[in-house]
């Protein structure tokens, strides 16, 4: 089998979870942002075996390559996986359990567990246990009537070990731990203290088991495959469809299984009995299972001193003049938002002021993910009550918002909205709003774009960027596409955007010939790609191709990376970085130096196969030079962090960058906030500076 110059994506994606794990690990990092991101680390590990595994198992390859000189079975690959989680997560916990526990405790905040909680509050505890506890909990014996229970993916369960009187053989049963509250705050006047409810159910639940003597129990916890499996194309009605599969992703097989540690042997053998697990895919977990329930502790209030000092997203200056309508403001001139620096509200208000302006005759957007109190949800809901033609394409298949979608689906469409359920085949992952408006020298077209979802909470930690405008030529292709996706269109020619899955792919690719081109000509070549992930083959090959052609690449790659830089002949030209810090990097920007032109685009698309073959995506360009100059300077700063930036080896490695002598300390994203902050303050005087990172002086651009 030829060995290709790619990394394996699942390794890669592990390699990211761990660069996540790292910033908990980090000693400058305060106590509960370590919290934090072993929250976050556990979280995104549920997701990887729920459906990167799952994927594995259903594919027909039986051998994938790792890096450029090896490639390994489908079963060499799963047992390398989990031998690489299993040291991550024995990581994890040597963190939380030596480092995190005994600190928090040292700052007044306690976590208690069956064996450790103090006796003054058992009182307290068997009360709350039997006024609350034992009316929710279901105890599940197993027996030859009562077989092993089903059990949700992901909830915490306890098994029983339990002795009849006069009988010899044990008993088992299961008590699902309810999801209510995963900690329990005891009462104290000083220190914030809890208990894990398993831990209260494990103190009492003899009174669950009248007549019979509980003898041992252990916490467990299973993961089940997520996949949905629809057939679109045989499929008359999604919307059910999907539905339909919802239900039987309770029933996914399990792929995981993880138990307490100090379990008994003799519980562990059980569960491995009744258990159909991935085979190997056994962990024993050295403290409480399900670190991704901590995320709500990290978030505590009263303890600001152990956590990073908060930055509050800023108004926009052109959006502080509160005289002029969202409209008179973007008609002036292209607006660009940048998420989470910059406050969600522009977007907020643009759809809330389109609902009630009588000059409005139409709104259209894109919904892939929303917040669960969506204040857009309800603009939309508001602008129909005010008459206007509201149409919002739904994407029901946006990966473990399917329900929340179907809610949003179903109340938009009672509400009177024309909903569409996207299409076969296809995933709607655009960002886009076209709001229609018929003014005095007729009907004028206002768009916004956007590299992230329409979401209020995710608008404060992820890193996104919005484009507001009122070109003519940006609008037709907005309405073109709208049109396309409603309704039968034929794909149009496009003025400004180009579009997935017709010819993103084909554009990127004709964009790095040019680079090239003009290498070979004596001209200089350079592009600059920030993006989530870059997994397509077809591009990298062309990166390849440019990097030997003597084009000069830098990919700024928050996630899985199959491209191996600097590999000799190869790739001796591209240089990839990768940045964690305290926002998640969801931004996708593309720089193309194009003979000194500079040209950027932003994108809903990374450079993957799923978004430019199996997706519907939107790239467009700023044209506003004040605006271009603005994601330049972005991107310096992000180029020149030395304080969250890892850089990746040729031998698929990544290590963080080091500052060099006496250069000046770089954090991206504080920095560029604090540069957002001054920027958008209203002055009374000139007399005032913006912190720029230093660049390279011998090169004006980029």
């Amino acid at each position: 089998m030829k060995i290709k110059n790619f990394y394996n994506r699942e390794l890669s994606w592990i390699d990211f979870n761990y660069r996540v794990l790292e910033e908990a690990l980090d000693e400058k990092q305060p106590l509960l942002e370590k919290i934090k991101f072993l929250s976050i680390f556990s979280s995104n590990l549920d997701e990887f075996i729920m459906v990167r595994i799952a994927r594995i198992l259903k594919s027909s390859e039986n051998y994938y390559s790792v890096n450029d000189k090896k490639s390994i079975s489908k079963k060499e690959l799963l047992k390398l996986i989990k031998n690489t989680i299993s040291s991550h997560i024995e990581m994890q916990y040597k963190c939380f359990n030596n480092e995190i526990l005994p600190k928090l405790e040292k700052s007044g905040i306690v976590f208690y567990n069956k064996e450790t909680v103090p006796k003054i509050y058992m009182n307290f505890l068997k009360d709350y246990f039997i006024k609350k506890l034992f009316l929710i909990i279901t105890p599940m014996a197993i027996d030859q009537s009562r077989p092993f229970p089903s059990l949700l993916s992901k909830s915490l369960n306890i098994l029983v070990k339990l002795k009849e009187a006069k009988k010899e053989d044990p008993l088992y049963a299961v008590i699902p731990i309810p999801s209510i509250d995963r900690f329990i705050q005891l009462p104290d006047k000083v220190n914030t203290k809890f208990i894990y409810i398993g831990d209260v159910i494990k103190l009492f639940m003899q009174e669950a088991f009248k007549g019979y003597l509980v003898i041992d129990s252990c916490s467990f916890r299973i993961t089940r495959d997520a996949e949905l499996t629809i057939d679109e194309e045989d499929t008359a009605d999604i919307l059910s469809a999907i539905e339909d599969q919802l239900k039987q992703r309770a029933k996914g097989n399990i792929l995981r299984l993880e138990i307490e540690k100090k379990a008994n042997k003799e519980l562990i053998n059980y569960l491995n009995e009744k258990i159909d697990y991935l085979n190997d895919y056994i962990f024993l977990i050295d403290g409480p299972l399900d670190l991704a329930s901590f995320f709500t502790i990290s978030n505590l209030k009263g303890y600001e001193n152990l956590k990073n000092e908060p930055l509050e997203p800023v108004i926009p200056k052109w959006f502080q003049n509160k005289k002029s309508n969202i409209f008179e403001i973007i008609k002036e001139k292209d607006r660009l938002l940048h998420l989470p620096f910059e406050s969600f509200e522009p977007v907020v208000k643009f759809i809330q002021e389109a609902s009630f302006d009588p000059k409005v005759l139409a709104i259209k957007m894109t919904l892939y993910r929303t917040s669960g109190d969506s204040p857009i949800v309800k603009a939309l809901k508001n602008a129909v009550e005010n008459r206007k033609q509201v149409t919002v394409l739904v994407e029901l298949k946006a990966k473990f918002d399917e329900e929340r979608n179907i809610t949003w689906a179903k109340i938009l469409e009672e509400a009177g909205c024309h909903v569409v359920y996207g299409l076969v085949g296809l995933k709607i992952h655009c960002k886009m709003t076209l709001v229609v408006r018929d003014e005095e020298n007729g009907i004028r077209q206002y768009v916004h774009l956007s590299t992230g979802n329409y979401n209020d909470n995710t608008a404060k930690i992820y890193t996104d960027i919005g484009l507001f405008t009122a070109k003519q030529s940006f609008g037709r292709d907005v309405s073109a596409i709208f049109n396309l996706l409603t309704g039968y269109s034929e794909p149009p020619r496009w003025n400004k955007l180009v579009c997935a899955p017709l010819d993103l792919r084909i554009f990127y690719i004709e964009r790095i010939e040019i680079e090239i081109k003009n290498v070979k000509n004596g001209g200089k070549g350079k592009i600059i790609a920030k993006l989530n992930s870059i997994i397509d083959h077809k591009i990298i090959d062309s990166l390849y191709k440019a990097s030997n052609a003597g084009v000069e690449i830098i990919l700024i790659v928050r996630g899985m990376c199959s491209l191996i830089p600097e590999l000799k002949g190869v790739s001796e030209n591209i240089k990839v970085i990768s940045i964690v810090d305290r926002f998640l990097e969801h931004s996708r920007i593309y720089y193309f130096y194009n003979a000194g032109e500079e040209d950027i685009y932003l994108a809903s698309a990374d450079w993957m196969e799923r978004n430019l073959d199996s997706r519907v995506e939107t790239l467009f360009p700023i044209e506003d030079a004040e605006l271009k100059n603005e994601l330049i300077l972005y991107l310096k700063y992000l180029l020149n962090d030395n304080q969250k930036s890892r850089i990746l080896n040729n031998d698929c490695t990544y290590e963080k960058i080091k500052m060099k002598g006496n250069a000046k300390k770089v954090q991206a994203q504080i920095d560029y906030y604090k540069y957002i902050f001054e920027k958008n303050k209203i002055r009374s005087d000139n007399n005032h500076s913006l912190f720029i990172p230093e660049m390279n002086p011998e090169e004006e651009k980029i």
